[in-house]
């Protein structure tokens, strides 16, 4: 098993930020991120757990025929939300290697790859530079390392909870809490 990454690592590329329990941004709460870049300049990521219930063909004419029209459609942040980012996860004996911002003749080889997977994000996640930062210093996120498993687990509001609980029995606890207090 890989070491786990920490807040103190010079880069969060490749690691999933986990929105923290007490987030009420309803643009990242209880959201699953994975950056894909992350330095001085800035930050930036998709959002895993947010599917529209859509295809890539449904969103675009541009796809509706072709070997991409299957491949799932997410909202990957609230950064220019008329943007789509294709991106692949190919898996190596060391873990993945994630291919972010793909262009469509390299998706469709992915998809020929039955162990590669392949989403469409709208939008993506962005932080300027210190942003992140300075949101870290406040708690706001939870880093963690991205699980063998990430790809075969449900992409939707159960991601959250399953990636966090996995860092230790606090935040399962934190994890299981209902949406509304009220319902415990």
């Amino acid at each position: 098993m890989r070491e786990r990454r920490k807040d103190t690592k010079d880069t969060l590329a490749g690691s999933l930020l986990l929105a923290h329990p007490s987030m009420r941004d309803p643009n990242f709460r209880r959201s699953v991120v994975l950056m894909s870049v992350h330095n001085a300049e800035g930050a930036m990521g998709v959002v895993l757990n947010r599917p529209t219930g859509k295809r890539l063909g449904e969103f675009s004419g541009d796809f509706a025929l072709g070997p991409l029209a299957a491949v799932p459609l997410f909202t990957g942040g609230p950064v220019q939300t008329e943007q789509l980012v294709l991106a692949a996860w190919e898996p190596r004996d060391d873990g993945f290697r994630l291919h972010f911002g793909v262009e469509p003749d390299k998706a469709i080889q992915f998809l020929a790859d039955e162990s590669a997977h392949v989403r469409a994000f709208v939008g993506y996640s962005g932080w300027s530079a210190g942003q992140l930062e300075n949101e870290m210093t406040h708690n706001t996120w939870v880093v963690a390392d991205v699980p063998e498993d990430l790809m075969a687990q449900a992409a939707d509001d159960s991601l959250w909870r399953t990636v966090l609980g996995r860092e230790g029995a606090e935040w399962r606890l934190l994890a299981d809490e209902p949406e509304n207090p009220e319902q415990n």
